[in-house]
């Protein structure tokens, strides 16, 4: 016959085992659980892959990028070494763009490039868009057409500033000049017909 105290050990025995088994599922689930937690929102999965252009690791670059425009990621030489901000995001359903401005570095100038990246979701994880992302690179050069003529614009503008007293002074002296010879020209038709006052 078992004894009371016996009967106490294996209870707790089993007690202690069933706590343990239930602790390390826990702790499975909850391990399982944070490796579920990579899914990148749009601005994240923005800044990891061109982080990783910037960086010329085109092979972690194409994993953040969808599938049908993985091919078209490659190194870009003027990206190496670049700075990177983002700004607004719009979501729209599976399609998100996030506002981005990268700082180029180069030696004679440092330009900056502000375009939308487009990404999209794919399996239910933001990935780059990068052909429609390319898309919004090939209108930069317009901008950049317009920024120089702008640049144009107001260096004239400030040189017209600065010769505008020497325009005063010309429109001054000819507004002078030509009131000097229409009185000198009414004065000699006075002298050829001095009877008749005009």
């Amino acid at each position: 016959m078992m004894e009371y105290k016996d009967l106490l050990q294996i209870l707790h025995r089993n007690y202690t085992e069933y706590r343990v088994s239930r602790l390390t599922g826990i702790l499975s689930l909850l391990f399982i659980l944070s490796g579920c937690q990579t899914i990148l929102s749009p601005e994240q999965a923005t800044k990891t892959f061109w982080t990783a252009m910037a960086n010329g690791e085109l092979e972690s670059a194409k994993k953040y990028s969808t599938r049908e425009t993985q091919y078209l990621v490659i190194k870009q030489e003027n990206l190496i070494g670049t700075s990177l901000e983002t700004g607004v995001i719009v979501i729209n359903g599976p399609i998100a763009k996030v506002a981005t401005v990268i700082a180029l570095k180069n030696n004679e100038n440092n330009n900056i490039l502000s375009f939308d990246t487009v990404l999209l979701k794919e399996n239910d994880v933001w990935k780059v868009d990068y052909r429609q992302t390319l898309n919004n690179f090939s209108i930069l050069p317009f901008g950049e057409v317009l920024n120089s003529l702008r640049a144009i614009g107001d260096v004239i503008n400030k040189k017209l500033e600065q010769q505008m007293p020497f325009f005063d002074n010309q429109i001054r002296s000819f507004s002078d000049e030509l009131i000097r010879q229409l009185d000198e020209f009414r004065h000699q038709l006075e002298k050829a017909n001095p009877t008749e006052k005009l």
